[in-house]
């Protein structure tokens, strides 16, 4: 049995009432006002390399990174419960389960709607900071099921059924470079899908027909292998997420995105507008 991607809350609630470990990713404040009671703040950042281009990428170092999950309680055997706040963010949500997917967790999910999901489902709350008590024992095991590389992608670019998805705002994927990047534009081919088109303005994912349909008119479809990206890595892994919970099983984030795309030579790695 495959553990899903995306839960709703009340999933999610069982799971946490069964010690599952939480994380939240909404911003600090936000979670100092109110979290899920053993909710652990992360940021994706955490986990990612510190400077431009490569930002959005992952830490290389697995030392590094089974030391910080297992600080956050993280387990080979335990469900992990991701918490964000869809309606107003990036995608966090989708960027840390999508890490420890790629990193070899196969628990790990977000929930539907968010934190206010979760209060609605009347989960306990809490303020302030939580600690976590336990060190986890996860392993790193890092597949490339749900991760793809710049020069991967460059390679594919003449290839007729491979799909490459700009989950970017239009503007973005026409030419701003609101967030850093060295060019604007967006990868030769690409097809526009603003992550948030996955969302009601509440923040719950609209229903599987709905995205299916959405999905289907843009002619992305799961007999084609799927990469998608952003600007860092963030709203292009969630999603993958929400694509891997539908059943798409061919379907790659590029977290070096536009930071690392845009960073060298034009004849190289050329953008279109």
């Amino acid at each position: 049995m495959t553990f899903q991607w995306v839960l709703s809350a009340e999933k999610a609630k069982k799971l946490i009432l069964e010690d599952a470990t939480i994380l939240d990713v909404r911003n600090k404040i936000a979670y100092l006002l109110g979290h899920i009671a053993g909710a652990v703040h992360v940021t994706w950042q955490q986990f990612s390399q510190p400077k431009l281009p490569d930002k959005g990428k992952l830490i290389d170092d697995i030392n590094v990174l089974e030391k910080q999950l297992g600080a956050l309680g993280i387990f080979n055997h335990k469900p992990v419960v991701v918490v964000g706040n869809p309606a107003h963010n990036f995608g966090e949500e989708g960027r840390i389960v999508w890490m420890l997917r790629t990193l070899g967790h196969s628990q790990a999910a977000f929930v539907d709607g968010g934190y206010s999901a979760l209060v609605k489902a009347g989960v306990p709350t809490t303020w302030g900071f939580s600690h976590n008590q336990e060190i986890g024992d996860f392993i790193v095991q890092r597949t490339g099921l749900w991760e793809i590389h710049r020069d991967e992608i460059k390679a594919s670019l003449s290839q007729q059924n491979f799909l490459i998805i700009d989950t970017r705002e239009l503007g973005e994927y026409t030419g701003s470079t609101p967030y850093g990047e060295k060019r604007g534009g967006h990868i030769p081919g690409a097809v526009h899908f603003y992550f948030k088109d996955l969302l009601d303005k509440d923040g719950n994912l609209l229903p599987r027909d709905q995205i299916m349909d959405r999905l289907e008119n843009l002619r992305i479809e799961s007999s084609h292998p799927i990469a998608a990206y952003c600007t860092g890595g963030i709203r292009s892994a969630f999603f993958v997420a929400v694509l891997a919970d539908l059943g798409f099983t061919n379907v790659k984030n590029y977290a070096g995105s536009m930071w690392e795309w845009s960073a060298t030579s034009a004849s190289n790695y050329p953008l279109e507008k």
